[in-house]
């Protein structure tokens, strides 16, 4: 398995016994829908390895207690330790309307209700305190917040979403 072929759930955080358990920190609104897994892909080194669960428990939220198959002292633990948790992209939930997953609106044609055509999403910038759709433009890179009030809708089928940025914004970038 790939990592491009996955999505980051999240990462092994401490030890919980010294019979192997690990903390794992979810990274996602809806922990829940975790809790039961058969088996996860553990980033070691540059390689997805699939570790099978023995059993799992959701606490504090989004913290699920994990106790791995063959993983069964805190040496074992401790060679894991700090890894990246991964599932296969054919395992998140379908989503509908106006949300969506990052990677999934990559190619994708924004078009502002003022401005028309704008370009092509080439990548999602998550580092700043708001996530900005980075559109490609001609020679230009626009960035424009990823505000639910700015995004109008988001057609799949067509691979365009429809944007009102705020009254000169895009302009700014193409000075």
């Amino acid at each position: 398995m790939r990592v491009e072929d996955c999505f980051y759930l999240g990462k092994i955080v401490k030890k919980h016994s010294f019979k192997g358990e690990v903390i794992i920190k979810l990274d996602t609104d809806e922990p829940e829908l975790y809790k039961n897994m058969e088996s996860v892909f553990v980033k070691l080194g540059n390689n997805l390895v699939p570790f099978f669960i023995e059993k799992s428990s959701l606490s504090k939220s989004t913290m699920l207690r994990v106790k791995f198959e063959d993983v069964s002292s805190e040496e074992d633990a401790n060679a894991i330790m700090r890894s990246g948790i991964y599932l296969p992209l054919s395992l998140l939930p379908k989503l509908t309307g106006n949300k969506f997953y990052y990677h999934e609106v990559i190619g994708f044609t924004i078009i502002d209700a003022s401005f028309g055509e704008v370009g092509i999403i080439k990548n999602i910038n998550d580092t700043s305190a708001q996530p900005l759709f980075e559109i490609e433009r001609e020679e230009s890179v626009i960035f424009i917040p990823m505000i639910d009030d700015f995004i109008k809708k988001v057609d799949r089928e067509n691979k365009i979403i429809n944007v009102e940025a705020p009254e000169g914004l895009i302009e700014l970038y193409l000075q």
